[in-house]
């Protein structure tokens, strides 16, 4: 069946097609190779992301980014560097870690010639609620991550405008109670869009299905947090200064562990198999991936995109990607 739907909006893209958005001195051919292969994905619209790294790197690739006059690109996503140093840091680098700074902030937003509109953070570290509200107050979109709050501190990070949630169910301690905990709580909080990797490694079946039925398709994002490992072979990638692999499945880790370092998910892919592990109908999922995560900025969508949609198997196929 053919279909056609909005351009795709994806909130976290660490790089794509063998590029990597956090790698000081990144071309703008490159940046267009990995625009142009997102787009035969049906993404017209994304944010790239930087991950927690020194001042001096992040602004060297901020700056890159922010000088890059590209229509898909709306923004900057600046996922550290003020989450939490224990495990649930992830893959990003514990010595790059820093409590949350507004004048930090303010030197990299410089450098991103105020191009950072979204800020991950973990809300429990050191001044994370007085960076919350400046952001706010400044016009940067907040999202709960990579930290290891207890439930007060959510609803604290909340009531001071944050209004996503990065990667729920990833960027957590192991071992958490079963409750409460800050899963649960972002969970309940209406206020908050939960963001998901639908990938099949960050989250099992049963997990995504109860995560979205529990947030409602309405405050459910779809991204993919992908890396210079999607749209591309396995192999060894990198991300800033560390070095990735991307397994046959698709799997993308630290090498030599099971860490998650990003995934090698795009965004059509996502769509396809949140709609078999959700059960939800296409028409319910399809905004996940392109209206909602928009509306969270306060942007738009860009274009549309043209798709065979089998149902019985629940695979998309992106035909083509018109006006954007």
């Amino acid at each position: 069946m053919r279909i056609e739907f909005p351009g795709l909006f994806d909130l976290q893209v660490n790089g794509f097609a063998g590029v990597d958005f956090n790698r000081p001195g990144v071309s703008t051919a490159q940046l267009d190779h990995a625009a142009d292969a997102m787009r035969r994905t049906g993404v017209t619209r994304f944010l790239p992301t930087l991950i927690t790294a020194p001042l001096e790197a992040f602004s060297s690739c901020a700056r890159t980014l922010a000088r890059w006059k590209h229509a898909g690109a709306v923004g900057i996503h600046a996922e550290g560097p003020y989450i939490s140093p224990t495990e649930a840091r992830g893959a990003h680098p514990p010595a790059h870690i820093i409590p949350a700074s507004v004048e930090d902030f303010r030197r990299r937003q410089d450098a991103a010639e105020g191009r950072i509109v979204l800020v991950t953070l973990a809300p429990e570290v050191l001044s994370g609620l007085e960076l919350i509200e400046h952001l706010v107050d400044a016009g940067v979109h907040v999202a709960i991550g990579h930290s290891n709050a207890d439930p007060a501190q959510v609803r604290d990070a909340v009531r001071a405008g944050a209004t996503l949630s990065t990667h729920l169910g990833n960027g957590c301690a192991p071992g958490l109670p079963r409750h409460p905990n800050l899963i649960w709580e972002q969970l309940a909080a209406d206020e908050l869009t939960a963001c998901f990797i639908a990938d099949g490694h960050h989250l099992p079946a049963a997990t995504l299905k109860s995560m979205v039925r529990a947030k409602t398709p309405a405050r459910t994002a779809l991204v993919t947090d992908a890396t210079a490992g999607a749209g591309a072979p396995p192999g060894r990638y990198g991300i800033g200064e560390l070095e990735i692999e991307r397994g046959a499945d698709g799997r993308v880790v630290l090498p030599g562990t099971p860490k998650l370092a990003g995934s090698a998910l795009t965004l059509d892919a996502a769509v396809a198999r949140a709609v078999r592990e959700t059960e939800l109908p296409i028409e319910d999922v399809l905004p996940m991936a392109s209206t909602i995560p928009a509306a969270c900025l306060g942007a738009s969508t860009a274009g549309r995109v043209v798709a065979e949609w089998d149902a019985a198997a629940a695979a998309l196929t992106v035909v083509s990607v018109d006006g954007a």
